[in-house]
């Protein structure tokens, strides 16, 4: 490699992009030579970054051709190391590891016969011998297969070598450019109450994803947790797939499936802390309270109860930057989500801390630059190994060029979580009175972004559907969701007010908040209940922990009409692609009328949020001229509308500036200037509804 560099080199178009920048210049420059020392370092120390991160291939316990076992650990505060299990009667002083440097431990055990001397199947566990003469049995921090029995509280390392593991057959899709994300969870994915398999997910739950429109799944609590509580975000073993659900193979060929279907698969992935267990955890491996974390206070994160990582120590960077490279190479995982990555970028983990915008927050010494620069050399790993992932930022803080290319002086990610546009839903809805609606706030909080930097919008996420929180189903309608959604039962208003505004909240999101898209599951119809993992608190019910799908197979409710709501819209955006458009150009936000419209992907959206005012004769600003028809109406019956709207109307468009448009649609009922020959049409907008319109060819 060259010498090392101070300033990233198209650090210039990124300043030029946004000038605000340019007194944090250094800071960039700082940034970077940390990024770009610490890579070079990897290429002349490790042989280079392939090989480095290829080393799940080479540490835990891994099967050799001629049928050996190698084993290799890292632990730099033990005395010594043994390999204990069935294979050796559990003797924990037989098999001992040989001192390497750096802290680094190895063991060959030799075939037997031509075959493993350890069975598929069989239990082990890593044997430290502490600084005070202790004998710790421990789980290897790269174990692959972890199970607990059900009468045990602590999981067992088993060891998975089956004789033949599962095969791709199907190609991963190629990059999106429309990203619609169904958030899932794999244990909850079915009506009973129960922990729900990977199996049910692959030959249940895919084709509801594909029937729904959407193009990509995102997979909750995969790496293994000992919690089923913790959402998966308490994390024992980070190589392991959580066997609760089903064994690798079974993970395998979920992945294949989907992407048989075209559908991308992506992990969230759970790199800003660690969970304190430390019989079937990461923690205290060696011995210490360092090895992996930092020690002391700065190794805890007082919120969370959990670990934190050491992102300089070179060898977290060679545990976590592996594991996201299995994730991908053994799973076929197409890219990742990072949780929890304002927790990682600032020292003070966002605790405490309101962000106001003001780009001071984002530099200095609160700044935690170690974990920003592991962040850059991980998606520098995914971009330059495996370009056709993506990788998503959960980043609260909004972050300056988080999104943007490390070449820049970015952080690499390819998208980042609005996280504001939820928050602003459960605002509105919970504050004000449908009347009192901001429309210029509403549209204010959608378009709210850098550009060029890619967010994801989302109405609500499981943040939203958990316990101690409400969905948007349940904040409108309540209690009313548990009586009155019948279609036999008479539409009360509670419900025709939540049915209608769940749609338009969810389509003005969709098509004007970002450059992605993202629904957590069950959501799509509104689900009755919120989600609540078994636990003590609830003794230890799954009888929230589940997704009642059926619900929308029922004729008889009307949940049905909010799924087939989502899935139509999803198909539009499909055809249209308005999520990889430009963004859009909003031609009113008229507060007393309660209107949004505005242009993208060559669509006209209409969204009139007026509880009761409708408008015969509304003019709408248009940027192309031509007949128009309509596309999506979220009135139409079969979304439990109320059928305002005739679909055979065709709206003509006129010569007369509107709105900072060069065209018009207007009403018959309106006025032209005088002297003007030109076509009018009465446009209706019924209150509560959404509409989307498109041009068609007008014979010259």
């Amino acid at each position: 490699m060259a010498a090392a560099s101070t300033e990233p080199p198209r650090l210039k178009q990124l300043l030029e992009r946004d000038p605000y920048l340019a007194p944090f210049r250094t800071d960039f420059q700082r940034r970077y030579s940390l990024f770009y020392n610490r890579l070079k370092n990897i290429e002349e120390s490790e042989g280079g970054l392939d090989k480095f991160t290829k080393s799940y291939k080479t540490f835990g316990v891994n099967q050799l051709a001629d049928g050996g076992i190698y084993c290799k650990e890292w632990a730099p505060g033990a005395e010594a190391v043994f390999l204990a299990g069935d294979f050796n009667g559990w003797n924990p002083s037989s098999h001992p590891y040989k001192k390497l440097e750096y802290g680094k431990w190895e063991l060959f055990i030799p075939p037997e016969d031509g075959h493993s001397p350890v069975p598929h199947g069989s239990k082990l566990k890593v044997v430290i011998r502490a600084q005070n003469g202790a004998l710790l049995y421990r789980i290897s921090p790269w174990a692959r297969y972890v199970v607990r029995d059900e009468d045990k509280v602590n999981y067992d390392w088993v060891h998975w070598n089956p004789p033949q593991s599962y095969i791709h057959k199907n190609p991963s899709p190629k990059r999106l450019k429309s990203l619609r994300i169904y958030e899932s969870h794999v244990g909850i994915a079915s009506p009973e109450g129960k922990v729900a398999s990977y199996k049910n997910f692959t030959y249940n739950v895919l084709p509801r994803i594909k029937d729904l429109g959407y193009n990509c799944v995102q997979l909750m609590a995969i790496m293994e947790h000992a919690y089923y509580a913790s959402f998966g975000y308490q994390v024992t073993s980070f190589f392991a797939a959580s066997s609760r659900y089903g064994t690798p193979d079974d993970l395998k060929e979920m992945i294949d499936v989907a992407h048989s279907m075209g559908i991308t698969v992506l992990l969230d992935v759970v790199h800003s802390h660690a969970s304190k267990n430390s019989e079937d955890g990461l923690n205290q491996f060696d011995g210490t309270d360092s090895c992996f974390f930092h020690s002391g206070y700065r190794g805890n994160h007082q919120l969370w109860d959990s670990r934190l990582f050491d992102y300089a120590n070179w060898e977290v960077l060679r545990f976590l930057l592996s594991n996201l490279r299995m994730w991908i190479e053994d799973y076929r995982f197409d890219g990742f989500r990072f949780d929890g990555v304002t927790s990682m970028l600032y020292h003070h983990h966002g605790i405490g801390t309101g962000f106001s915008g003001d780009y001071n927050e984002y530099f200095g010494l609160h700044v935690d630059e170690d974990a920003l620069c592991y962040l850059m050399l991980a998606n520098h790993m995914i971009n330059t190994l495996h370009p056709e992932c993506i990788t998503i930022a959960e980043d609260v803080s909004g972050m300056p060029a988080l999104c943007r290319p490390v070449a820049e002086g970015g952080g690499g990610f390819d998208y980042r979580l609005a996280m504001a546009i939820p928050d602003k839903w459960i605002q509105i809805i919970k504050e004000l009175k449908d009347e009192d609606w901001n429309m210029g706030n509403i549209v204010h909080t959608l378009t709210n972004r850098r550009c060029e930097e890619k967010y994801i919008a989302y109405a609500e996420s499981h943040d939203q559907a958990l316990v101690g929180d409400k969905t948007l189903a349940f904040r409108l309608m309540d209690a009313e969701m548990y009586t009155n959604m019948s279609v036999l039962m008479p539409l009360t208003p509670v419900i025709d007010r939540g049915i209608q505004l769940h749609k338009m909240i969810r389509l003005i999101t969709h098509a004007l908040g970002g450059e992605s898209y993202l629904n957590f599951m069950g959501n799509e119809f509104g689900h009755p209940e919120w989600l609540d993992f078994p636990r003590i608190g609830n003794n230890e019910s799954y009888h929230y922990a589940r997704r009642q799908f059926n619900l929308t197979e029922d004729d008889l409710l009307r949940y049905k009409f909010l799924n087939a709501f989502d899935r139509d819209m999803n198909k539009l955006e499909e055809r249209y692609g308005w999520l990889a458009s430009p963004q859009a150009y909003v031609s009113e936000k008229h507060e007393s009328n309660k209107v949004i419209a505005f242009e993208r992907a060559g669509l006209i959206f209409i969204f009139n949020f007026h509880p009761y005012q409708s408008y015969v004769d509304y003019r709408v600003g248009i940027e192309t001229p031509g007949k128009y028809k309509i596309l999506l109406d979220s009135d139409a019956g079969e979304y439990g509308g109320h059928q305002r709207l005739d679909h055979n109307t065709e709206y003509f468009s006129e010569e007369y500036p509107h709105n900072y448009r060069p065209n018009s649609i207007m009403s018959s009922s309106s006025q032209p200037p005088r002297g003007c020959q030109l076509h009018q049409i009465k446009v209706y907008i019924p209150s509560r509804v959404a509409l989307v319109l498109h041009t068609m060819d007008i014979p010259k």
